[in-house]
């Protein structure tokens, strides 16, 4: 039985937790998500 996780589920979660614990970090974790998310959908 193996576990396979995507990636941006992932992303979104800890993203998620972030916002939670520091939320003046709101706009650096967003820009951060998109960015990664973008660079994602390019190179699949």
């Amino acid at each position: 039985m193996t576990l396979h996780l995507a990636l941006e589920p992932v992303l979104s979660i800890i993203a998620g937790i972030l916002i939670l614990i520091m939320p003046r970090l709101l706009n650096y974790v967003i820009a951060l998500y998109l960015i990664i998310i973008g660079v994602l959908a390019l190179v699949r």
